[in-house]
């Protein structure tokens, strides 16, 4: 339950934080002054912290998850960084995924391995 929360909750914060450099391109958006970008972004953040705090309650081993504080945080990075490169390869499709991307994955694979090493 956790993980999938998670999941959501990156994917509203991938839009809300870098969906409006693609939505520029929209005229109407594009004429948006500063301050009302950061209003949409906001609202789009709203969500996501409608599943991030959810996640997180469900998912901490003070409430009765499986997790400690760490082992949340270092699950979430992950998540967050997997949401991020699929949106910038799909969304953008101007990014490419290269060898060095390949083998930062890789580590932070390691990282969660070691996160949950008891």
């Amino acid at each position: 339950m956790t993980v999938g929360l998670l999941v959501v909750s990156n994917i509203f914060m991938t839009f809300a934080w870098y969906g409006h450099l693609k939505f520029r391109t929209m005229k109407w958006f594009d004429a948006l002054p500063l301050i009302g970008v950061i209003v949409i972004s906001w609202g789009i953040a709203f969500f996501e912290y409608c599943f991030q705090v959810p996640a997180n309650r469900i998912g901490f081993r003070d409430n009765g998850g499986p997790f400690s504080l760490i082992e949340l945080k270092v699950l979430q990075e992950v998540i967050s960084l997997t949401v991020f490169t699929l949106f910038a390869l799909l969304v953008f499709r101007t990014e490419s995924f290269r060898l060095n991307h390949l083998i930062s994955f890789v580590f932070l694979i390691l990282a969660v391995f070691f996160a949950f090493k008891k």
